[in-house]
């Protein structure tokens, strides 16, 4: 309830008791004051809030499945390795090889800033009180990161309440320090409001729990800490300390993870299974992998393919496995390309924004580099690198009620297996990666070492597509299979994969001297899907 309002509404209840024994007729008609705050407009305020929350957390992962489509499982999901477009008229069209159309191409950025910036204004213009409003900013950086690490410098700190985009672009650099800051300062109200709980009804991550929030935060602070380190060391060595000696600190356990209850249906799984018989399937990269280190948790992450008993024949197969399809191919059409693994998903399966694994695993790659991440607990280790990767696999097996973790960690034999298609169409002839799994002693920073890390945590953060990519650009790591097709003529090198995306055309005609300054200024080349952002840069 906005302050000022309080204050007249005190200021009218000593008139009406001074004035109670000479006004007794009509008493509501006559003595109600017309600009105190009536149980209806308290509830009108209390609804903007619930609303505006609940609708901006709708746009992290988007809720929507239209847009969750495109964002997650056409762009997100085969650039982070996780998932392929198994619908034949996707093809010459679509991010998985390199060309994808402009109402593709402009959803994350046409759609998602101007559903928050104007819903952030109605829940300013509804309540003052701090902690809703803190809660808000950290939906706003988590999903306007998504943005940004999709593009590149985006319109960020002069966007208006109205969420045009006709504004003047931040560098990215920029975009991560004011990120950054208003991080902090959610962490600074919530922290000193930790007690104080809010409407449950207005939340669709942690049913109100503040502690909760502020745990999320300083998660999300440690993730873009890591993300800059090759580009910005000391900020972000700075970033990821004050993390670990907050007083409250980041996630540590799944109790702890982020994900949003479902009201309908989970969009993956109407992607997955109900357009078009299913428009995705698990991609070839991630079944390769725990396929070759016989991950227990495939069973709770994966459906078994679904061929039939003909689609074997002469194959080098006879049952169905969890064979994933290979991204970046021509698709056929028909129904075969349909057969091969599916997401292990239902309809009230919770959409996951960030778990205890991830920071976890980035805490180990913060220890690695020299920097005080605290000591893991419930793990045997030799260095706190080494801790908190064995404690990143603990927690995800135990996420995911999988069990083997102990034996899983210290396997040293086994390597991802090289992908040959059951269906002899889409096979990859060459090894991408012989990372073993069992941590290998070493002192300071160890290139195989963050492979390990890297790898370890995108199996643990399936199906979160935009991370994987994320760190995919900025290490290299997991080593993905090139896509057969690259249409992007010569604009995207196969190896290196898309780096971006290109900005909307509508941009160029509705923003356009703002953009071209952002481009010659801040991007650092081309405006194409092969130019690298400013994190994009491996030392």
């Amino acid at each position: 309830m906005k302050r000022n309002k309080f204050i007249i509404r005190l200021f009218t209840l000593g008139l009406l008791i001074a004035s109670l024994s000479a006004c007794t007729d009509k008493y509501e008609g006559y003595n109600r004051n017309p600009y105190d705050v009536d149980d209806e407009e308290k509830e009108r305020d209390a609804y903007n809030v619930r609303t505006s929350l609940t609708y901006m957390q709708g746009w992290v992962i988007p809720l929507d499945v239209n847009a969750c489509q495109f964002s997650d499982c056409l762009l997100g999901g085969p650039y982070g390795g996780y998932l392929a477009d198994s619908n034949s008229g996707f093809n010459n069209k679509n991010f998985s090889t390199y060309i994808p159309e402009e109402t593709w191409a402009k959803v994350m950025f046409n759609d998602f800033i101007p559903k928050l910036y104007p819903t952030l204004a109605t829940l300013k213009q509804a309540t003052d009180d701090p902690i809703p409003l803190a809660v808000a900013e950290i939906i706003k950086v988590i999903s306007m990161l998504r943005v940004t690490d999709t593009y590149g410098p985006i319109p960020y700190s002069q966007i208006g309440a109205d969420g045009k985009l006709t504004a003047p672009y931040d560098s990215q650099e920029d975009v991560y320090m004011k990120m950054f800051e208003e991080l902090d300062a959610s962490i600074a109200i919530l922290t000193e409001n930790q007690t104080i709980n809010f409407n449950p009804k207005a939340d669709l991550v942690y049913d109100g729990n503040t502690v909760k929030w502020i745990k999320l935060a300083n998660s999300i602070k440690l993730r873009m800490a890591v993300r800059i380190a090759n580009v910005s060391p000391s900020i972000a060595q700075q970033k990821a300390e004050e993390v670990a000696q907050h007083s409250i600190g980041a996630f540590t356990s799944n109790d702890d993870n982020a994900s949003v209850s479902i009201a309908v249906t989970n969009p993956f799984r109407v992607v997955m299974y109900e357009y078009n018989g299913g428009d995705s399937r698990i991609s070839a990269d991630i079944t390769s992998y725990m396929n070759g280190y016989e991950d227990p948790r495939r069973e709770k992450y994966f459906e078994l393919s679904s061929f039939t008993a003909s689609d074997l024949i002469g194959k080098k197969v006879n049952e169905n496995g969890y064979y994933g399809l290979r991204s970046g191919i021509e698709i056929p059409s028909g129904n075969l390309v349909r057969r091969y693994a599916n997401m292990a998903v239902s309809a009230n399966t919770r959409l996951l924004w960030m778990n205890a694994a991830e920071v976890a695993f980035l805490k180990a790659e913060g220890a690695m580099r020299g920097w005080n991440m605290g000591t893991p607990d419930g793990v045997s280790f030799t260095t706190s690198a080494e801790g908190f990767y064995k404690k990143g696999i603990q927690l995800s097996f135990e996420q995911w009620g999988a069990g083997g973790a102990e034996q899983y960690m210290e396997n040293e034999t086994l390597r991802p297996q090289v992908y040959e298609d059951p269906m002899e169409m889409f096979s990859y002839d060459a090894t991408t990666s012989n990372i073993t799994i069992k941590w290998k002693n070493a002192s300071g920073y160890d290139e195989e070492n963050l492979e390990r890390i890297i790898t370890q945590k995108w199996i643990a953060n399936f199906p979160l597509g935009h991370e994987a990519w994320a760190e995919y650009r900025r290490t290299g790591y997991p080593k993905l299979m090139e896509v057969m097709v690259n249409n992007s003529g010569g604009r995207v090198n196969s190896v290196r994969m898309a780096r971006r995306l290109h900005y909307p055309q509508t941009e160029y005609t509705e923003n356009g001297e703002n953009l071209s300054e952002a481009i010659s200024k801040y991007l650092g080349g081309a405006d194409t899907m092969g130019t690298d952002i400013w994190w994009a840069k491996k030392n």
